[in-house]
């Protein structure tokens, strides 16, 4: 796998001219994959979430329990068109992110997104027993995902790029995304 990877990463550095937003329900996987995409691809890896802590100066619990998710999302937005201007770079952003229309519309415009999808099951077994999700705290997890799943696919589906993730090893669904890139970005593919 590690040649693999290293072959990919050596075809697809060149074509990369902007930042890849890595897309998702909470779970999918787009931090964990979002490291090791960047460490193969030398860019830098960025959370939108913790972007946006450092600059609210609280958790993302905190700010949703003291100015509710409209203000969330203004903050947000703001957070990711910032890092949108920059170099570019490999984006993890918060579940939510891509399903607001302003936000997705300068991804678009200014980066190349990539929904990691992920079965029900797999989102449960992923997000049990993590008590920083604001949203799966106000009732049954399951249900909350589901129904988050329902709402969000179909926004997600707009992403430049769909790769499933699966209970593989990380390194897998990495090489799925850049194998997609590839054949996105590079001519002829």
């Amino acid at each position: 796998m590690t040649k693999e990877l290293a072959a990919l990463a050596a075809r697809l550095r060149p074509l990369l001219d902007r930042t890849v937003v890595l897309v998702g329900l909470m779970g999918a996987g787009k931090s964990c994959v979002g490291r090791r995409l960047a460490a193969r691809l030398e860019l830098a890896f960025v959370d939108a979430d913790a972007e946006f802590e450092s600059a609210a100066g609280c958790t993302i619990a905190e700010y949703f329990a003291r100015h509710g998710e409209p203000d969330f999302r203004i903050g947000e937005r703001k957070v990711i068109a910032r890092l949108l201007s920059g170099p570019p770079v490999i984006l993890a952003t918060g579940g939510g992110a891509f399903c607001d229309p302003e936000t997705r519309a300068r991804i678009k415009q200014g980066g190349l997104s990539v929904w990691l999808g992920a079965d029900l099951d797999l989102l449960v077994k992923r997000t049990a027993g993590r008590d920083h999700r604001p949203l799966l705290r106000q009732g049954d997890p399951r249900q909350i995902l589901a129904g988050l799943m329902e709402k969000r696919y179909p926004l997600y589906a707009e992403a430049d790029i769909t790769v499933q993730s699966t209970d593989d090893v990380p390194e897998v669904t990495v090489a799925a995304v850049m194998e997609s890139l590839i054949a996105h970005l590079e001519p002829g593919s």
